[in-house]
């Protein structure tokens, strides 16, 4: 059952305008307003976006590189000199074992042909993309990690400011309590009924109410530019917010996965990815390639001068096996499994930690919601003491302390309504977020 603050049965309260004022035209925006506006503008979304377009394109890159590759290359040499070659002397009829050195080939030589090259198999590019495709669940997870903190922030920056205006409205209502009380006090001082330092400490009561407005009020205005900020609109835009706290009874929220125990859990299979892609490196690779293009010879010398081209093409598959390395691959293999047991470990951490701080979110609010309509009485409560003291005091029956106290019960009362309201939103915030049910903020 909703339960309206300002709706309570405050009969004993003025609900006027509160200090801040805004324009009659002022929009005034609901929460789920904010929310939705700082789901389009704000920076920190924008940048968790980017990741997942950087993401995305890291798993093509590695799933690229199952994409034969395709290059041209072209090459032109002058030889100044012809390179030597040592031919046997038997061949031209001289003793076997000696050899007579001989120049070949023209000055002109032109080389063009375009390579491929196909993996057949590699299990490193294979771990790649699947490392990539884990990654990016990661940076989905991230992403929503601050989509949920950024409902967090706009929501306990929302309520804040709900908060403020309760408390505004207090004071005014308190300070026409006082300003009444320090009317009366000033005509029975010209009775020579009261002293002039009674008269005082009402009007110093008076002061430090306008001080505490003026505090609140500037606190107001910093809250509402930090709202302002994180929904990711201009702090000179005009922006009311609604001035009723409205929030549910003891609702059970449904239980599902936080995303810090989702996070962990995804950290942990890119530790199991990099850990299978290091053992697999172990494993030969195969390849495709060929060549197809033509050679060219020139001489340039009169009359036998000629550019004469020839086709070169080949296909063929290279296999390489990695045999010894150092044992780097078996100490980097060691060191991922010790990072698996501590990601294991935080996993357990997180789900433990999850579960401690639900139960005590779920016991601050019920303790909250108790506490909220007990002090809800004793404003009433409060409030017709002080009433009735006053009336005492005018009567003669009761001094000007009798009716500073039962003013300060009243504040008391007030102050300790509006903690037990901070702590309850803080409570259901706490569990919505810790439930995985943060999204879901309605106002």
């Amino acid at each position: 059952m909703l339960v309206n603050v300002y709706k309570q049965k405050l009969a004993i309260l003025i609900l006027i305008g509160v200090a801040v004022a805004k324009p009659a035209l002022a929009q005034v925006w609901t929460l789920q307003q904010c929310i939705d506006t700082a789901l389009v503008n704000n920076k920190n979304l924008q940048i968790g976006r980017n990741g997942i377009l950087m993401g995305e394109q890291k798993h093509k890159e590695a799933t690229a590189n199952l994409i034969p590759k395709i290059t041209a290359n072209a090459d032109y040499r002058y030889y100044t000199d012809q390179p030597y070659q040592l031919m046997p002397a038997s061949v031209f009829g001289g003793p076997t074992g000696t050899f007579k050195e001989a120049q070949f080939g023209v000055p002109h030589n032109i080389n063009a042909n375009i390579q491929l090259a196909l993996p057949l198999y590699n299990s490193q590019v294979y771990g790649a993309i699947q490392i990539t495709n884990v990654a990016l669940e990661l940076n989905e997870l991230q992403y929503k990690k601050t989509e949920e903190q950024l409902f967090y922030e706009i929501s306990n920056l929302y309520y804040n400011v709900q908060i403020m205006h309760r408390q505004l409205s207090f004071i005014d209502s308190n300070m026409i309590n006082s300003n009444k009380l320090l009317q009366n006090m000033q005509l029975l001082k010209e009775q020579l009924l009261v002293k002039m330092t009674d008269v005082e400490k009402v009007r110093l009561q008076n002061e430090q109410l306008l001080t505490q407005k003026e505090l609140i009020k500037s606190k107001f205005d910093q809250t509402m530019n930090a709202l302002k900020f994180t929904m990711g609109v201009s702090i000179d835009r005009v922006v009311s917010v609604d001035s009723v706290i409205s929030f549910q009874n003891g609702i059970d929220y449904i239980s599902g996965n936080a995303i810090e125990t989702s996070i962990a859990q995804t950290q942990s299979r890119v530790l199991i990815t990099e850990l299978k892609t290091l053992k697999r490196s172990r494993l030969p690779s195969l390849s495709l390639y060929g060549t197809y293009g033509t050679a060219g010879f020139g001489y340039n010398e009169s009359p036998n001068d000629f550019l004469k081209f020839f086709p070169v093409g080949f296909v063929g598959v290279q296999m390489s096996v990695p045999l010894f390395n150092g044992t780097v691959t078996k100490r980097k293999i060691n060191q991922k499994k010790v990072e698996q047991q501590n990601s294991e470990l935080q996993i357990n951490i997180v789900t433990e930690q999850n579960a401690m701080l639900t139960a005590n979110a779920k016991r601050q609010r019920i303790i909250a919601q108790k506490t909220i309509v007990n002090m809800l009485s004793q404003i009433q409560l409060a409030q017709a003491i002080y009433e009735q003291t006053v009336l005492q005091q005018k009567q003669g029956l009761a001094i000007l302390t009798d009716v500073l106290l039962a003013d300060n019960a009243v504040r008391e009362a007030q102050q300790a309504y509006l903690s037990a309201v901070v702590d309850y939103l803080k409570a259901d915030l706490d569990l919505r977020k810790l439930t995985g049910n943060i999204s879901t903020i309605k106002n």
